[in-house]
């Protein structure tokens, strides 16, 4: 005991509380504290006693229970008998003040062989108080033990009449002073954290696991969670104990009153009512809630009508109202809602709490007179019990309960506040479960078995592969199904909500034309002035300026920019104006009369020497002038722009302070944006009807409840702040800077590491300080919790605070780096990187990934927004792995999303639906997006000729399209070829040659696949042998040409077909016989004419140089050919080309007939061959 102190002030202070009320004491009493001489508490060493007034009192006063211990108040003193160690302690408030309003304190020490010479000691000063016969007594409250019966005995003689002060006791103790209420919210945060963090958790298992759990068991394993940290934080277990033993009721068996218990019944799957309540430091708290499983309409609209009795009965508890009045309330609340239902409702609605669990003369009753007090702390608890539920399918389900418990305390002016901040609307405690019928259905459906069919062998070891196939195959029909269904539904949602919409034409701004003097005689009648210098003239803004003899007024506005030059002995002044064809960045029309003649510029020069007389040189006018326009043009464009800044802000309401002293508040918050330059921290504090943030240099940021579109707690899971964001409807200022999010946060470890800290290799600090950041993030996250749950109390759920689910997060970059990208139940937000992205679902049009090819690692995500006015979100650099996992979110969330290939221009696609959104939607709407649809394959097609108007021959943007397939038709068709030519003499090179140039050509092309997927133009590489025309290129040909008889090369390429198309004449050369054999094929032949020398040319590229192949390879789309003849002119003259030419003429006669031949196999593939083989 000597260690234990005690709060002397307290003491005194209630002391003189409990004294004062005894001294006057009568029928007129306020507190009704009866006439009596003296007051005795006598306690015993009784340990089965838990609740009683003698201890009550004891703790109230002294803040322990002394056990063997008589107090004795009397008019002139107070006198306390025990042992010596309690005497011990005491001595702490022997000495009294003596303006205390206090008799002396007298203490006596017990004598352990007889104690009669105390009693006597104790009896006199009873006997000398007032009249000396009758003493107050805690009637109901008997102690037993030898002390106690010792003091019994020494008093039966002396004719004592005893008055009961039970009630009038109680009533002084239940007004709660600050530590106390301190110590009661602290027992109600345990109950909720003992409630939400394990008896839910069990519950909600307990019924997804489908056990079997008795009531009995339940409440054990409350009990044991009392004393884990896990459950309770940084408290003191000595200090922690239950009101009573928890109570779990189901299955039809329900008595709604705190001395029921709980049976051994298994949990019933029905209406679970529970209940339970920590007690911290003799302080007393409670919660109780009703779990509802499968609930029906009837049972959901009783529970909610138990909410709403439960609110009314919260403004019903003001001081100074009776709590028969209180209860009274509650009845005709029913009464006028749901008169069915008057009984079954309980006989009480709660009572007073505090030190005892259950004050039982201050009961929310019919009878009870006493007056509510402020600061008071009421167990509020509503409850129905004996319902029917015809809908159950089981007898156990048949008859219901529902209980609803609370800790509140009363204040001045408002509704009482509940401190068991735990969620208690259907959507936390309903527990909604899939029908089993309908699950086994689908499960049914979807294992049907396929039809019988023939298998052998090896088929079987793939049934694993094709059964996790079916089911992922049948996940994404769904989703596909879904998402048909949402784009049916998207388009003609648009449509309505647009023919709903006003089409009024949006107001234009009007700026205000800057005048600088309404009339002559404003103007200054400086010196500088008159004697036609330049002159500033801050107060209106203006600069006058000397021309053609006349001072000329120029407004700060007019003035582009000023520049100042010194050049030998002058200084110049340069002034450039604003004027009609140059951009201002100004809003609206800044030229009243744009036609009329503006000055551009004007430039003044003085001279830098003095002369005789003058007291400084000329162009100390200029460098003033030049020095003052700069200041006030800075002064100007800072208001302008904080005008600016002001013109779209909505007037918001006025703050309502609320004086309560409880009002949740946060301390050491930084805020973000900054409202100055340097970081400051500063306290947020709820209100009536919004939020205050006050800085440690007195800034003030208001955000009032009705202006916050979101808000977010974000905890420190993984992160190294925790954070509380508001994304709001209209932009506040602070800082000079609107904003439409403001975020709140604080730090909870070392953002950066000091190195040089550890001087030893065993030092164990870095062990204290993680476990020091443990105990801080445990700390801040339950702070925060706390005060958003008192916020969403305090609001009504005005302002609900949502939790990003972490889980679900995917990589992205929304601005310029890659963050994580967390989803909300209606948001998709980042808050830890500045600034953050807050995009709500509900405002989302539809989304569109773009880049979705395998051949990718990343792709973009754009969402289109309702608001067609509203500017496309865009996130990029999205790995290809989570393309599946957003889908299914965004399929969950009911949002319309599509895909593509490309990248769309949305300015563009976004201008066309707002100029024209009728004629967007007659057309089919957002359809277009579809991959499959036509519109998205003409979009497609128009960008591939857009393409086209450049491509090198070497490397073409279609080489993907000659894909293996075609390699082998080419092989065969060459081997054809050679097999008619037969052999040639002329060969140059041997199949080990064409062999390794095969491969180089491979080679070469698996370095290019991947940026030619990504549409990169670039210069083939020289060295390799490259065949030209390409195959691919031919394709477009095909396209843009109709009538290809002339291709757009070189001259020499023209003069070459002349020249064959004239010896064709002479000699009925193959060639024509070949047209006319193959008619139907005249025109296919006619357009690829100009590769049916290509083998013959190919064998003239590799006599000539390698400077000339890396020209060929670079050349335009008939490459072939043109490189061929400037080949020729190298090495001959004009004459000899003429020759070369006709030679090559004669070679094209057989292969222009084995390629008609070819052609005719295949029509599809009746381009060159890439390989030509000699």
């Amino acid at each position: 005991m000597a260690n234990l102190t005690l709060d002397k002030d307290a003491f005194f202070r209630r002391m003189k509380r409990l004294f004062t009320s005894f001294k006057e004491g009568g029928p007129d009493n306020k507190d009704g504290f009866p006439e009596v001489d003296a007051i005795v508490s006598a306690i015993g060493s009784d340990d089965d006693v838990v609740y009683s007034k003698p201890t009550a009192l004891q703790t109230w006063l002294l803040g322990y229970e002394l056990m063997d211990t008589i107090m004795v108040i009397a008019l002139e003193g107070i006198h306390f008998l025990a042992s010596k160690k309690k005497i011990e302690f005491l001595k702490q408030v022997e000495s009294i003040k003596e303006d205390s309003g206090l008799p002396p304190i007298k203490l006596h020490i017990r004598d352990r062989n007889d104690d009669s010479a105390n009693f006597t000691k104790l009896i006199e000063a009873i006997k000398g108080s007032r009249n000396g016969k009758t003493i107050g007594v805690f009637a109901k409250d008997v102690f037993s033990g030898p002390f106690v019966e010792a003091w019994k005995k020494a008093t039966k003689g002396e004719n004592f009449q005893n008055v009961d002060i039970s009630v009038a006791v109680g009533y002084i103790i239940s007004a709660k002073e600050e530590s106390e209420l301190n110590l009661m919210k602290k027992a109600s945060q345990i109950s909720v954290d003992i409630f939400n963090k394990y008896l839910k958790d069990q519950i909600m298992d307990i019924i997804d696991s489908d056990k079997k759990v008795k009531h009995s068991k339940l409440v054990e394993g409350i009990e044991s969670a009392l004393g884990d940290k896990k459950y309770v934080g940084n408290v003191d277990p000595s200090n922690l104990d239950m009101c009573y033993p928890a109570i779990i009721q189901s299955g039809g068996n329900y008595s709604l009153k705190f001395s029921a218990t709980s049976d051994k019944n298994n949990l019933h799957f029905g209406a679970i009512v529970c209940s339970l309540g920590a007690r911290y430091k003799s302080y007393c708290s409670n919660i109780a809630r009703t779990f509802l499983v499968d609930p029906s309409e009837k049972v959901q609209e009783n529970y909610n009508f138990l909410l709403e009795l439960e609110e009314e009965l919260l403004k019903a508890l003001t001081p100074g109202k009776k709590l028969c009045d209180v209860y009274n309330a509650g009845i005709e609340f029913t009464k006028k809602n749901k008169p069915g239902l008057m009984d079954n409702l309980t006989k009480n609605f709660g009572f007073v709490t505090g030190i005892e669990f259950r004050e039982g003369s201050l009961v929310i009753g019919p009878k009870t007179q006493a007056k509510v007090l402020k600061n008071q702390v009421y167990n509020l608890n509503v409850g129905l019990s004996g319902l029917t539920n015809k809908e159950a399918k089981e007898a156990e389900g048949k008859t219901y309960a529902l209980f609803i418990g609370d800790t509140v305390i009363v204040n001045e002016g408002s509704p009482a506040t509940v401190l068991t901040q735990s969620r208690k609307k259907m959507k936390n405690i309903g527990i909604f479960l899939k029908d089993g019928e309908e699950e086994d259905e689908e499960d049914e459906k979807e294992n049907e078995p396929a039809p019988p069919t023939t298998t052998f062998g090896r088929g079987k070891r793939t049934a694993v592969l094709d059964s996790k196939l079916r089911q992922d195959s049948s996940a994404e029909e769904k989703r596909k199904q879904h998402q048909k269904e949402l784009a049916a539904q998207l388009n003609e949602a648009a449509k309505q909500r647009l023919a709903e919409q006003s089409g009024g034409n949006k107001e234009v701004k009007v700026r205000k034309n800057n005048v600088s003097y309404k009339s002559r005689s404003q103007m200054p009648n400086e010196p500088e002035v008159k004697e036609l210098k330049i002159y500033v003239d801050r107060k209106y803004e203006t600069v006058i300026l000397p021309m053609f003899g006349l001072p000329v007024p120029y407004h700060i506005s007019t003035i582009k920019n000023i520049s100042q030059s010194v050049e030998g002995d002058y200084t110049y002044l340069r002034i450039n104006f604003f004027h009609p064809g140059v951009i201002s960045g100004k809003e609206g029309s800044q030229f009243s009369q744009p036609d009329a003649t503006y000055v551009k510029e004007v430039t003044y020069r003085s001279i830098n020497t003095k002369e005789p007389g003058e007291t400084t040189a000329p162009s100390t006018n200029l460098n003033n002038a030049f020095r003052i326009i700069k200041e006030v043009q800075k002064k100007f464009k800072s208001r302008e722009a904080e005008e600016k800044e002001k013109e779209d802000l909505v007037k918001q309401d006025v703050l309502v302070l609320s004086q309560n002293k409880g009002n949740p508040k946060l301390k050491d918050l930084y805020i973000r944006p900054n409202i100055v330059n340097k970081r400051m921290t500063g306290s947020l504090e709820a209100h009536s009807n919004g939020f205050r943030y006050t800085s440690v240099r007195g800034d003030k940021v208001d955000i009032l409840y009705n202006n916050i579109k979101n808000a977010f707690f974000q905890p420190c899971d993984g992160e190294m702040i925790i954070l509380l964001h508001f994304h709001l409807r209209h932009a506040i200022m602070f800082g000079k800077k609107k904003h439409l999010d403001v975020q709140f946060y604080t730090e909870v470890g070392e953002i950066t590491t000091d190195l040089g800290k550890h001087q030893h290799m065993h030092d164990r600090d870095d062990l204290a300080a993680e476990q020091s950041e443990r105990e801080l993030r445990h700390k801040l996250k339950t702070a925060f919790k706390s005060f958003c749950e008192k916020v969403e109390s305090m609001t009504k759920n005005e302002i609900e605070f949502d939790t990003p689910f972490r889980d679900l997060g995917f990589p992205g970059a929304p601005f310029r780096s890659t963050v994580l990208l967390q989803p909300t139940s209606g948001s998709l937000v980042n808050l830890t990187e500045w600034p953050p992205l807050v995009i709500t679902l509900e405002d989302i049009e539809l989304v569109h990934f773009e880049r979705v090819t395998f051949h990718l690692k990343n792709f973009d995500m754009i969402f289109v927004f309702k608001d067609y006015q509203k500017k496309i979100a865009m996130i990029n650099a999205i790995p290809m792995n989570m393309l599946d996992h957003v889908k299914e979110w965004l399929n969950s969330c009911d949002i319309r999303y599509s895909e593509g290939i490309q990248s769309l221009n949305w300015t563009k696609i976004m201008k066309t639906i707002t100029d024209d959104p009728e004629g967007f939607f007659d057309q089919g709407g957002w359809t277009f997006l579809d991959p499959e649809s036509d519109a998205e394959n003409e979009v497609v097609d128009d960008e591939e000729e857009e393409d086209e108007v450049y491509e090198p021959t070497d490397f073409s943007g279609s080489e993907e399209e000659s894909d293996d397939d075609s390699d082998y038709s080419e092989a065969s068709e060459d081997s054809g070829t050679e097999e008619e030519l037969g052999s040639s003499d002329e060969s140059g090179k041997d199949w080990s040659d064409l062999e390794r140039e095969a491969a180089e050509e491979d080679r070469e092309r698996s370095e290019y696949t991947e940026e030619s997927i990504a549409g990169s133009k670039r210069k083939g590489r020289g060295g390799g042998y490259k065949e030209s025309p390409k195959k691919g290129k031919h394709d477009k040909d095909k396209h843009r040409h109709k009538d290809d008889k002339k291709h757009k090369s070189s001259s020499n390429h023209k003069s070459s077909h002349s020249r064959s198309d004239g010896k064709d004449k002479k000699h009925g050369s193959s060639h024509h016989s070949s047209h006319s054999s193959k008619k139907k094929d005249a025109s296919s032949s006619k357009k690829h004419s100009p590769s049916k020398s290509s083998r013959d040319k190919d064998r003239e590229r590799e006599k000539s140089s390698s400077s000339s192949k890396h020209k060929s390879s670079s050349s335009g789309k008939s490459s072939s050919h043109s490189s061929s003849s400037r080949d020729k002119d190298k090495k001959h003259n004009s004459s000899s080309s003429h020759k070369s030419s006709h030679h090559d003429k004669d070679k094209s006669k057989h292969s222009s007939s084995s390629s008609d031949k070819k052609r005719h196999r295949d029509d599809d593939d009746s381009r060159s061959s890439k390989k030509a083989k000699k």
